[in-house]
């Protein structure tokens, strides 16, 4: 793991973190477990561990951790997360909260992705190499204690009212933080408390990545965000 090149701001006051301009991106239920598979600890999935899973009962089709590693890759790649307008959390299926510091690149690959995970949800928090740096870091529960008070937090679902998703963007606040909370599941639905409004923004189902990929574009035209 390592660092990108500095984004123009980082929020480090309460002020700022309040106020600053930026897009929040919640990743609820992402199915990110671990478990001792033979000699060593292993991050489950229905690929590898099909039998390890049905032994004890689980449905293997829901162990896709591939889909929060492909949310990474899109987010932290972005122009606007390199512009240091996106701020990211990820909540798994077992209700911990992680924070990812938004210049941390992601890994590149699944199996770079799985030592990850194995190492961050046993030690609690990532380092960048070579320096006093977190990357990753295991947070305290609820996730509504890191988000700015008056910010509008918004889900998304096939079941939620259709928009187009550049103008609904457009119609946001410029000048602070919203945020959005997707799903970062295989299948199902996120039902949590805190989302003011739930929007759709394609007729067809999508991809958590492709669906986020679809809003970083919005808000990258209306930050006039360099590609």
């Amino acid at each position: 793991m390592e660092f990108q090149r500095k984004p123009p701001k980082i929020w480090k006051t309460k002020e700022d973190k309040e106020s600053m301009k930026r897009l929040i991106i919640v990743l609820e239920r992402c199915w990110l477990e671990t478990a001792k598979v033979g000699d060593h600890y292993a991050l489950l999935n229905g690929d590898d561990h099909h039998r390890f899973l049905t032994k004890y009962g689980k449905d293997f089709a829901d162990y896709r951790p591939d889909i929060p590693h492909q949310c990474l890759m899109t987010l932290l790649d972005s122009p606007l997360n390199r512009a240091g307008l996106l701020q990211l959390f990820l909540c798994t299926e077992d209700g911990v909260l992680i924070e990812v510091d938004p210049r941390t690149r992601a890994p590149r690959t699944m199996r770079q992705f799985q030592r990850f995970v194995i190492q961050l949800l046993h030690k609690f928090k990532i380092r960048a190499d070579g320096a006093n740096q977190t990357l990753f870091k295991v947070i305290k529960k609820p996730v509504t204690m890191h988000l700015p008070a008056n910010c509008k937090k918004i889900g998304t679902s096939k079941e939620g009212e259709k928009v187009d998703i550049f103008e609904y963007v457009k119609d946001l606040p410029s000048d602070g933080p919203t945020c959005f909370v997707f799903g970062g599941l295989a299948r199902g639905h996120v039902n949590v408390d805190y989302i003011t409004d739930t929007i759709s923004f394609s007729p067809h189902p999508l991809s958590a990545s492709v669906a986020l990929g679809k809003l970083l574009d919005a808000f990258e035209c209306k930050w006039n965000v360099d590609p």
